[in-house]
């Protein structure tokens, strides 16, 4: 449902159109994207407000319908206020969030260049933030092989099914032998040419390697690529491999994060966790290479609903959504008054994400508990 979210897009530029934002609708090159920005003065700090509205095959069960009326509520709050400094807001809306990545399109044609600082929120059994995302590659495989009739002349069949199936058992053998971080997982997507004794000569799937230290991706691609070559090798067929997807790790913002936690706790957040020990992909991961970023994650499912499950998606229609909504709401607002009342988080927050680009050059782990 990537790129098809026109009706979410309308709903949220019409009403910052209405408030008096400059709203934008086609940014970085997407439809479905747009950037709104309001200004207070000149030459104050700037905050970039994302939120995503793609959803998944059976809907909202990531809560992404939230973030954008959580930003609304924190810009307008802030507008609001009697906040007397200098500032601006830029409220992007960014689709496609499940797959296509839309945020690296976005940035690869110019946008977030406008912001200080990206901030985003998203809903959680708890009230916490990140400090680490997984990063990884998504590679897409094709075995050829040959028909024969299996009874009649075996000799002649190369089943690229047989190649298939040896390339995964592999990549299952290999998890033992690998960082504890690491993960693989696969899909497959067509196995062509079965009838009657026919095996099929077209075999596909998709591997995707995931790790919270991207420095390791090459090497457990070439592993992993070593695999599937084997396969082919030992079955007689032949394969192409392209990679089709690219995951960037997410630089984490400790002074960011400590705001937000600080403020989650000043208005008795529930369900308060330190961080997240588990997390997912994420192409915000990207942004913030690019600029400070913090993700907000506010309490709504129970522990133990996850996301993408019918679970989450009925509490995505509840109350506790619109509770959740409210509360996650309060902790950006009180955070984005911080960083435009106290210039000097602001700074901190450069100096630490500048510090910590250069501490990845040489090799550093961006990993740090709050």
């Amino acid at each position: 449902m990537a790129f098809e979210e026109y009706f979410a897009c309308e709903q949220l530029t019409n009403y910052l159109q209405k408030k008096g934002y400059d709203v934008t609708v086609g940014v970085g090159g997407l439809p479905t994207a747009f950037s709104a920005t309001y200004e207070q003065g000149t030459n104050g700090v700037s905050i970039g407000l994302l939120c995503e509205y793609d959803a998944i095959e059976i809907g909202h069960a990531c809560g992404h319908h939230l973030q954008g009326p959580i930003m609304l509520l924190v810009a307008q709050a802030i507008r609001n206020s009697s906040i007397t400094q200098p500032y601006k807001l830029v409220i992007y809306g960014t689709p496609a969030e499940e797959g296509p990545q839309g945020k690296y399109r976005m940035l690869e044609n110019g946008c977030f260049k406008d912001i200080d600082a990206a901030l985003m929120t998203h809903a959680s059994p708890y009230t916490t933030v990140d400090v680490k995302s997984l990063a990884g590659s998504t590679w897409e495989v094709e075995f050829t092989g040959v028909l024969a009739h299996e009874s009649l002349t075996p000799e002649l069949s190369r089943s690229a099914t047989d190649a298939m199936v040896i390339a995964i058992q592999g990549i299952e053998f290999l998890r033992g032998h690998v960082k504890e971080d690491v993960k693989f997982y696969t899909t497959i997507n067509d196995c062509k040419g079965v009838q009657g004794n026919k095996d099929p000569n077209i075999a596909k799937f998709n591997i995707s390697i995931r790790t919270y230290h991207t420095e390791d991706i090459p090497s457990l691609e070439e592993r992993v690529l070593n695999v599937v070559k084997g396969a082919a090798m030992m079955t007689g067929t032949t394969v192409n491999y392209k990679k089709v997807k690219v995951i960037d790790e997410k630089f984490p913002s400790l002074t960011l994060n400590q705001i937000i936690m600080d403020n989650a706790k000043k208005l008795n957040a529930p369900n308060i966790i330190p961080f997240r020990k588990r997390t997912g992909s994420t192409d915000f991961g990207r942004v913030t290479q690019m600029v400070p970023g913090a993700v907000s994650r506010f309490a709504l499912v129970p522990e133990g609903v996850t996301t993408h499950s019918k679970e989450f998606l009925a509490y995505g229609k509840s109350k506790e959504a619109y509770d959740g909504m409210i509360m996650g709401a309060k902790i950006l607002a009180y955070t984005v008054a911080d960083l435009i009342t106290k210039p000097e988080l602001m700074e901190k927050a450069k100096k630490e994400f500048k510090q910590r680009k250069n501490n990845k050059k040489k090799g550093g782990k961006n990993e740090k508990e709050i």
